[in-house]
């Protein structure tokens, strides 16, 4: 189908883009990779009377260290992330997060921002967010605030992100030394959603664990943190006993939908599974 008719604007900084979603009101629409907007234009789902391309805001892109957190411009593509060496040293569980998401042509295009501001629970960023205990910075009329990945996914596709604010940056702490991390993804074929996904970030001390954030995606409305799981394995050595509770700990939490992906049961059970191997994973990796 052919999208509504609509007026094409392509501010040049954030000061303009938020005083267009000021002087527009709700009928605009910030525009970032397009890859989930765009679609829904062309079903009718979403009409808005003007569009806001960010592409053209260049302080938007960059990946960069400053003190002990990497901060991510929210306009950096998915595949700035998986080229990015700075990412590969200090946080490795986003180039690998990237790797998973889409095909290289969606890649070049999708942006980090545009993944995590859509709301959606089969989106790859959320859940790693969650793992890697980020904030995001939003901008809006009266200034910025930070807020934590922790609180900000709402629901399906509801946020924090108020009308006429924008994401504009990402902030990940770096992970210290004898930490490990993987995102274990089940799809169906390359380019789909996943069918249940685990990103896990963890520390290791004296051979237990220190700290664990786990992050679940698409098996609930929205990007799961997998708390009980996480306070459960603080402290612990990862036998097969703690696995198999930090697994069953992680499917507690889960409320999927049923679709061709699967129903409610498998996907909670190929949650689990997930879980378990990228414990597993995070776990081999953080002992090397």
């Amino acid at each position: 189908m052919i999208p509504a008719g609509f007026e094409y604007h392509a501010p040049r900084s954030v000061d303009a883009a938020l005083k267009l979603l000021g002087d527009l009101g709700p009928d605009a629409k910030l525009l970032a990779g397009g890859h989930s907007l765009l679609p829904m234009m062309k079903l009718r789902f979403a009409q808005p009377s003007h569009l806001v391309d960010l592409g053209r805001i260049a302080e938007l892109r960059g990946i960069a260290q400053v003190g002990d957190e990497i901060r991510i411009g929210a306009m950096t593509t998915e595949n700035d992330l998986l080229r990015s060496a700075l990412l590969a040293e200090k946080v490795p569980l986003l180039v690998e997060g990237a790797g998973w998401i889409a095909d290289p042509q969606v890649r070049y295009k999708g942006t980090i921002g545009g993944d995590i501001s859509h709301g959606d629970p089969g989106n790859d960023h959320p859940a790693l967010m969650l793992a890697l205990d980020a904030s995001f910075v939003l901008a809006g009329p009266s200034g910025e605030r930070v807020v934590k990945a922790d609180g900000y996914f709402l629901g399906l596709y509801a946020t924090l992100l108020e009308p006429g604010e924008i994401l504009t940056q990402v902030r990940v702490p770096i992970p210290p030394a004898g930490s490990g991390w993987s995102y274990q993804k089940l799809k169906r074929k390359t380019g789909d959603f996943a069918t249940a996904a685990t990103a896990v970030q963890l520390q290791l001390a004296g051979g237990r664990i220190a700290k664990v954030g786990i992050g679940l995606t698409n098996v609930g409305a929205t990007a799961l943190k997998a708390r009980a799981a996480e306070d459960f394995l603080a402290g612990r050595a990862l036998d097969e006993t703690a696995l198999r509770e930090a697994a069953r700990l992680a499917m507690s939490i889960c409320e999927p939908m049923a679709d061709l992906r699967g129903d409610a049961e498998y996907k909670t059970a190929m949650c689990g599974e997930m879980t378990r191997r990228a414990l597993q994973a995070a776990h081999q990796r953080a002992r090397a």
